[in-house]
């Protein structure tokens, strides 16, 4: 199991990677600005998406996108 700090790090750098280091500094400074309920948003955003859809979709995504696994060192 990954510490706060650890997965904090994962986090940031997934966003680094995928949006570049100034458009995650304005993501984060937008998701600290902004007072959003997340579980609200949740249930909104997939609020038309079974669960048949949900399965397929994340199967889907995980044969483009295998897990990287870190080794125990």
């Amino acid at each position: 199991m990954n510490s706060t700090a650890e997965i904090i790090n994962l986090g940031i750098n997934c966003l680094i990677e995928k949006l570049g280091i100034i458009d995650t500094e304005k993501f984060i400074s937008t998701i600290i600005r902004e007072k959003s309920d997340y579980t609200k948003w949740r249930e909104k955003y997939f609020e038309n998406v079974t669960s048949e859809n949900f399965q397929k979709s994340a199967i889907e995504y995980s044969k483009k996108n295998p897990l990287f696994v870190k080794e125990n060192i």
